[in-house]
Formats: structure tokens, C-alpha cells, sequence
């Protein structure tokens, strides 16, 4: 069977960004899950300063479900929304440690019963945490992936559903982070790097 367009895009720029893999750091999968709520409309950078504070002293699902919101605020302050985010990182502890016995779930339903866990955050919890099929749709990937034709969708939900039903399942963890990466580097919000884009060729120009 022939390479449809995706998997030549996907091909390219794993050529392009053979590192390309996410940049937060964690040790275990609760580590990653709350990495990964802590990342919206925060920088990887960011999220990575403020968890070095939080897993050094408090680094289980118990023990973060001990503290007060209001503990928890102080520690992730610097991490955009971050009142809402002590809540969630809070209530999604106590629900692991009470109805999971401290382990996070590796199913993508279980997953998104947990507060503050939407289907990006679940997504990439199963692809980086547990190695399992899973493909996050985050500002980067739904931009790269209207413009490059692969899609043309108004919601993420959508995006992950087209860019699911055109790639491999062994291949969705993979292109979640080489997409990041290209919108990271060239194919950005504002002023595309058109002229030095290694998907030239296969790109409509589809830029909005």
C-alpha cells in the first residue's frame, strides 16, 4: 500500500526533528500526567521550574492530595491559570489515590474522568506515559494540520479525529511531537517560515 500524504509529511519531518519528543520532565506517569495539566497556556519551560519545586517535596498522587489548594497555589504560581489548576491537580489526586490506589489509569476513558484531564492532556499521557496509541492535538498540531491540508477542521476534537483516521496507530505518538516541533520552528502563528519548509511541495498554502 502506497504512503498517503500524511505519512510523507510525517517521514519528512522525522528527517527534520530526529529528537523531536516532549520536553517535559517527569520520572513517573503521575509526574507526566500533572506536567501535562500544569502545560496548558504554559511554556514546557515554565512547567519544568515549577515541577522541580513540586515533585522534590511532593511527588505521589497521597501526598499532593494532603495539601491545601492554597498550598498547592503557592508552589505552581508561576504556571499561567493557576488557581484553576491547584483545583484540578488537587481533586484529580484525591481520585487517583482513593478509587486507583495511587496509580494512574492507562485507558484513554479512564483518563478523562480525571479533573482538569481533557483528550490532549489524556492522549498524551497514553503515548508518552504508557507507550500506548495516542495523539494530542495542542495549538501547534491544529494549526500545522489545516494548513497542510490534512485536515480542515474548526475544533481540535475534529483535528484529532482526521489526523487518527489517516495515520497508523503506531505512528500517532510520534506525530503529535513532530508536528509540535514544525510549528515550534517553522511553520508558526505568525510569519510562516514558508521559504525554508522542508514540506514545500505538499503544502497548499493553506495559511489563515
Amino acid at each position: 500500500m502506497s504512503k498517503n500524504k500524511a505519512e510523507k509529511i510525517l517521514d519528512i519531518l522525522q528527517e527534520a526533528y530526529p529528537e523531536a519528543g516532549t520536553r517535559l520532565h517527569f520520572s513517573t506517569v503521575f509526574e507526566l500526567l500533572v506536567a501535562v495539566v500544569l502545560s496548558a497556556q504554559s511554556t514546557d519551560e515554565q512547567v519544568n521550574l515549577v515541577t522541580e519545586k513540586l515533585f522534590h517535596r511532593y511527588s505521589t498522587p497521597q501526598q499532593i492530595a494532603a495539601l491545601s489548594v492554597e498550598e498547592l497555589e503557592k508552589i505552581i504560581k508561576e504556571v499561567g491559570l493557576f488557581r484553576n489548576k491547584a483545583r484540578h491537580i488537587k481533586a484529580l489526586s484525591e481520585m487517583l489515590a482513593e478509587k486507583y490506589h495511587g496509580q494512574v489509569p492507562a485507558t484513554f476513558e479512564e483518563l478523562v474522568k480525571l479533573p482538569g484531564v481533557g483528550r490532549k492532556s489524556a492522549n498524551v499521557v497514553m503515548a508518552v506515559g504508557f507507550g500506548l496509541p495516542g495523539l494530542g492535538v495542542d495549538t501547534h498540531v491544529h494549526r500545522v494540520s489545516n494548513r497542510l491540508g490534512l485536515v480542515d477542521a474548526k475544533q481540535p476534537h475534529q483535528t484529532e479525529a482526521g489526523l487518527k483516521a489517516q495515520i497508523p496507530r503506531r505512528r500517532w505518538g510520534k506525530a503529535h511531537h513532530l508536528l509540535i516541533s514544525h510549528g515550534r520552528a517553522v511553520c508558526k502563528a505568525r510569519s510562516p517560515q514558508c521559504n525554508s519548509c522542508p514540506l514545500e511541495p505538499l503544502c497548499p498554502k493553506n495559511i489563515k
